[in-house]
């Protein structure tokens, strides 16, 4: 199969391109800058050098790759920002699609987020709704991955996969990562909201699977949703940093199910972050 994926040399995409590759098919993999060209080629893959934001070019990029599918990995995490983040995904999303659909794309596999539904104790499958009455910054997050998810079901076969919060190589949460260096300066405290994970490797390999899934919004997190209490003094002792202070916020969070991509054959190396940020 011929499979074009945007946001190849991202954390996500450089773990997803050696298992894509490994299985068998033809792979391009779009960056937007000569060095992320040449790390997709090191993986193995056709790299495309478009910027999402160009409508021309990823129109004309898609026209010539005649892919079977798309994958979409694509981010803006670099300087934290999360209204970029949520640009990219309404208008960077709406591109790629729009030039999916022209090149006659039928299948799309899409990287969402999980934390994305109202506070609450039960956990969330993927009926439960969208989290619309937030306060800002949140909601234009959550608009984000609204307009993202709309337009990814305009295909016949699209799926979005609802990703806990990535740790592992490159991630924010690897031990030279954005907050590994906050816990050792002692400014990442153990609160009471509680958080869904998901090591990179195991995100990748739900996006190999899910080239055969069918279309729908999946939720793909470990086994253990925790607190901040618990889950933050492991890490900190994980990456070397002093024991956290505890600090209430008011926001309890929210445990995500995986119940659905488990039933579809999702099985996770790191079923847990308690093991998985001791493996980083």
């Amino acid at each position: 199969m011929r499979i074009f994926v945007a946001g190849a040399s991202g954390v996500l995409g450089r773990a997803f391109l050696p298992l894509v590759v490994g299985d068998g098919h033809d792979v391009f993999g779009m960056t937007r800058s000569r060095g992320g060209a040449r790390t997709v080629e090191s993986l193995g893959a056709l790299p495309v050098t478009v910027d999402v934001m160009d409508r021309h070019q990823l129109t004309r990029a898609l026209a010539d790759a005649r892919p079977h599918a798309v994958v979409d990995l694509l981010t803006d995490l670099a300087t934290g920002d999360s209204a970029s983040n949520a640009r990219l995904r309404t208008e960077g999303t709406r591109n790629l699609v729009d030039a999916a659909l022209g090149a006659g794309v039928s299948r799309i596999v899409a990287a969402s987020i999980a934390w994305v539904y109202p506070a609450g104790v039960e956990p969330a499958d993927e009926d439960t709704s969208l989290d619309l009455a937030a306060s800002e910054p949140r909601l234009t997050t959550i608009r984000g991955v609204q307009a993202l998810e709309d337009a990814v079901r305009e295909l016949p076969d699209g799926v979005v996969l609802r990703f806990g919060q990535l740790y592992g190589d490159g991630t924010w949460y690897a031990p030279d990562g954005r907050f590994a260096r906050a816990a050792r300066a002692g400014g990442l405290p153990a609160t009471e909201t509680v958080a869904s994970f998901l090591h990179v490797d195991d995100a990748a390999g739900a996006v190999l699977l899910a080239l055969g899934w069918p279309a729908g919004v999946w939720n793909v997190v470990d086994d253990e949703p925790a607190p901040g209490t618990e889950w933050v003094p492991a890490f900190a002792e994980a990456v070397g940093a002093p024991a956290p202070e505890v600090e209430r916020v008011g926001d309890v969070g929210r445990p995500v199910s995986n119940r659905r991509a488990r039933a579809r054959g999702l099985t996770l190396r790191h079923p847990s972050w308690r093991t998985g940020f001791g493996a980083q």
